[in-house]
């Protein structure tokens, strides 16, 4: 009897398992590049698919992280999708700082983490869709974003522009681009099972 519910479970896991490649193997990636005009680079500019009507995603369970090393923060742009939780390290011998005046334009979404030493970490969840402009109160020249974004599909440019969004499930869905010096940029695209390439323009 152990043996025959053993083997149905060891179906059941097998059959969960290929339901889940299944479904990895239908989805395609989008990738493309993004150039820009009246602004210095193409370089950290979030690409990423806008709200899906009627769809919602669990957030996630992994914590991106927020450096701050050599008195910059690191990365300079972090996308992460609405939900998640980041946390902010200090790996200066110094004090730091971090606070954003606003998420998305809306102050009061305004938030202030305080200050703390090397190697502390403090963390925030991120439950409003939106950019937020990190600052350090001890350190006026540094800077940073975090970029809230609806799902789970997104990326940033790297220093040519290029951008690729992986395993987007079929469908048709509008990508937006947030940046920091231009106007957001959209372009509908429709997704099969292979790679879309979507060119995009962000002017300033």
């Amino acid at each position: 009897m152990k043996q025959g519910l053993w083997a149905v479970k060891a179906i059941a896991a097998s059959a969960a398992a290929v339901l889940v490649l299944a479904g990895a193997s239908l989805a395609g990636d989008v990738k493309g590049k993004v150039s820009v005009q009246g602004m210095k680079s193409a370089e950290n500019i979030a690409v990423y698919v806008d709200a899906i009507p009627d769809k919602k995603f669990e957030a996630p369970t992994t914590k991106p992280v927020m450096d701050q090393t050599k008195m910059t923060f690191s990365p300079h742009v972090i996308v992460v999708q609405v939900g998640t939780t980041v946390e902010f390290l200090n790996s200066d011998p110094v004090g730091h700082n971090v606070y954003w005046s606003s998420i998305g334009g809306n102050k009061k979404l305004a938030h202030n983490l305080g200050t703390w030493p090397k190697g502390e970490k403090k963390s925030f969840q991120f439950n409003d869709v939106g950019a937020a402009n990190l600052l350090c109160n001890v350190h006026p020249e540094m800077s940073a974003y975090v970029v809230v974004v609806p799902t789970p599909y997104f990326a940033v440019t790297d220093k040519n522009g290029n951008y690729d969004i992986k395993n987007v499930p079929p469908g048709k869905y509008t990508l937006k681009t947030w940046s920091e010096e231009g106007k957001v940029t959209t372009q509908v695209v429709e997704v099969g099972t292979g790679p879309v390439t979507a060119d995009l323009t962000v002017k300033k």
